[in-house]
Formats: structure tokens, C-alpha cells, sequence
């Protein structure tokens, strides 16, 4: 950071250096934003009983809920300032990230910070890799493995830079990732030296040493070449100075293929979460419309059951109409035909059976009266 950082300010076109690690001591740089000023990495660990990389991991989830303001501070500085016609727009923009994979590139916060910066910049992965820790088949393919990781999460453009090249030179590295053969030759030169371990165990039969490594390793890089065909990898020396030039030229190639291959795809990502939040948002309006029953009709849910007086009341109701319906319906002679019928039943043989004759005297006393 501070080597490319001294190189874009001797160009005359000084970045913009956010930094997000929120454990480092010291930084041989000058951030613009800077996650140390907002969240106080040893309170968070204090605070919610964390290790270092949980400290780390809930301090960017801190400051992951800046990420607004943070795109609107860019773009200010990004776009020309009509009230300061002499001021240069940024033209890059330097994120010095954790050094954990597993806490930036893996974790919540990470890719809310990594989308957010694509949605609004052409967006560059530097995977840096220490060159002397790489000189061996196993460590190499290890690094190889990682930065596939990352790419496959990230799904943006990516350089391999090989840093400390004053110490070890990077050529090795280039020609394994474009030559199968060349790489595989250096992996039977490392069996027959016994890098992986004794020939005990294969020659014995019980499948490990050398033996397991090295199938291991001939299938990852068998699996691994196709994956090569898509980085571009560049040799630096961040002492010297030396490689930075071609580090620029490959960040320049692969912001052109940013806005020519991941933009469009990442702008059809957006569209469609953006589709699913509203369908989710008029699935759960639609639900509770249904439930508070604001179209007037019952809920499906629900069941109502009037209580006891308003049965007993319905009960009423329904009685006095159909009553009311049998007198409307009927004859007034024929209601009185019926009356005598009932006073000759109880007159006749049925009235020496003790049959109560209450019915009988209301009905003369009734005639009596009128």
C-alpha cells in the first residue's frame, strides 16, 4: 500500500487510502478514511468478550453500517466540484483490507463494503502473495486455491501480485501457471527429493508421504488451469519499487473488463434482488391485508362465533318470521277450522282418557269473551 501509494502521488495523481484494518499499530501511509477513527478495535473486545479475529470481524460489521456515508464521501471526490473548478477529481481509490481472508472476504460485512464500492466503481481484487513463501509446489498451490476462494466469492476482477521480488523472482510462478508441464516437473523433482515426506508409507501400501501429496497436488492442478486462463499476474517489489508500472497497466486492463463483462452482470444481480425485495415486500402486505381482513371480508384464519345472546336473539328472530310468514300465508277461516277441529278431538273419545283440557277451556273461554 504505501509502495503504490508513493507511486500514484510521484505521477501527480494522489489517491484516495481507505484503510479497514482496524487492529494495525502503525501505517506507513496517510489514510483518508480510516476504520481506527470510527470503531476502537480493544473497547470491542472488551466490550463483547471477543478474540482477535472477532474483534476484527464486529468492528467491520461497526463500520459496515457507515457504508453510505462512506460512497457519498467517494463520489464527491471521485466527480469534479463545480464550486472548485482547479480541484482534480480521484481517479483511484486505495482499500488497504485485513489481512485475514476469512474475516474481510467471508463475512457479512465484507461483502456489503466489496458490493458496495462494484456498484459504484470499477472495482479491482489485489491478492498479494509473498514470493519466497511460494517457491515450493504445495505452497503454490495453496496460494492457488485461496485466490480461487476469493474470486469465486467476490465474482470481480483479479491480479496476482507477487510481491518481494528483490528476494526471489517471480518467473517460476508465471511459467508453472501457463506451462502443465513445466509444473509438474517440478513436483516429480520434489517427490524424488522427499519434500512431502518419507516413501515408507506408499511403498508399504498405506497410502501416504509423497504419494498422497502428490496426486493431490497433479489434481489440483489439473482442476486449477482453467482457472488460470482468467488472472493476470504481475512481479513486484514493494522495497524497489520494482513492477509497480505493470501493476497499473494490469489494474487499467482489468477495469476495462470490468465494465465490460462484470458491470452488466452485476447490474442484473441488482435488478433482481431489487425485484425479490419488492415481491417479498407485496407477499407480506398481501398476508397481512389478509389477516387484519381489511377488504371487509372474514379472515380465512379465523372463524367468528357470535355469542349466546346473539344466537338466542337470531333464535327469536327466525321464529317470530316464520311464524309471522304461516299467518300471512294462511287463511283466518282456515285458522279457526283448525281450532274447532282441535275442540272436537278433545270432546270426543280422547276426553275420557284424562287428557289434560286446559287448551279446551282457554279456547271457550276466548269464544265466551268475543
Amino acid at each position: 500500500m504505501q509502495r503504490i501509494n508513493a507511486h500514484l502521488h510521484a505521477q501527480k495523481e494522489p489517491p484516495y487510502v481507505m484503510n479497514l484494518d482496524p487492529a494495525v499499530l502503525n501505517v506507513p501511509f496517510t489514510p483518508n478514511i480510516d476504520i481506527r477513527d470510527s470503531v476502537n478495535y480493544k473497547e470491542v473486545m472488551k466490550a463483547y468478550n471477543l478474540g482477535p479475529n472477532g474483534g476484527i470481524l464486529t468492528s467491520l460489521n461497526l463500520f459496515a453500517t457507515k457504508i453510505d456515508q462512506i460512497l457519498t464521501l467517494l463520489e464527491k471526490r471521485t466527480n469534479p466540484d463545480p464550486e472548485k473548478p482547479n480541484t482534480k477529481p480521484v481517479k483511484n481509490i486505495l482499500v488497504d483490507t485485513p489481512g485475514q481472508i476469512e474475516v474481510f472476504v467471508w463475512s457479512a460485512s465484507g461483502s456489503i463494503l466489496l458490493d458496495s464500492l462494484a456498484s459504484t466503481f470499477p472495482t479491482v481484487i489485489a491478492y498479494i502473495i509473498d514470493t519466497p513463501r511460494t517457491a515450493s509446489t504445495s505452497t503454490f498451490m495453496s496460494n492457488m486455491l485461496y485466490a480461487c476462494s476469493i474470486l469465486y466469492k467476490t465474482k470481480l476482477p483479479m491480479i496476482l501480485v507477487m510481491n518481494k521480488t528483490d528476494v526471489k523472482d517471480a518467473e517460476f510462478a508465471k511459467e508453472w501457471m501457463t506451462d502443465f508441464e513445466a509444473f509438474q516437473a517440478a513436483l516429480r523433482e520434489e517427490e524424488a527429493m522427499g519434500s512431502f515426506g518419507g516413501t515408507e508409507g506408499v511403498e508399504s501400501g498405506l497410502g501416504g508421504g509423497s504419494g498422497y501429496m502428490g496426486s493431490l497436488l497433479n489434481s489440483m492442478s489439473l482442476v486449477l488451469e482453467e482457472f488460470y486462463s482468467h488472472l493476470s499476474m504481475v512481479g513486484v517489489s514493494s522495497m524497489t519499487g520494482a513492477g509497480i508500472g505493470e501493476f497499473f497497466e494490469a489494474v487499467a486492463e482489468k477495469a476495462e473488463e470490468f465494465n465490460r463483462d462484470y458491470k452488466p452482470e452485476l447490474e442484473r444481480r441488482k435488478k433482481q434482488r431489487n425485484e425479490e425485495k419488492v415481491a417479498h415486500r407485496e407477499k407480506e402486505l398481501g398476508r397481512l391485508m389478509k389477516d387484519m381482513a381489511v377488504s371487509g371480508e372474514p379472515s380465512s384464519n379465523v372463524e367468528e362465533k357470535p355469542d349466546m345472546d346473539t344466537i338466542s336473539n337470531m333464535e327469536d328472530d327466525s321464529e317470530e318470521e316464520e311464524g309471522g310468514m304461516e299467518e300471512d300465508e294462511e287463511d283466518p277461516d282456515s285458522l279457526n277450522s283448525r281450532y274447532k277441529k282441535a275442540l272436537e278431538d278433545t270432546e270426543g273419545p280422547r276426553a275420557a282418557s284424562g287428557d289434560d283440557h286446559s287448551f279446551t277451556r282457554y279456547l271457550r273461554t276466548s269464544q265466551m269473551n268475543m
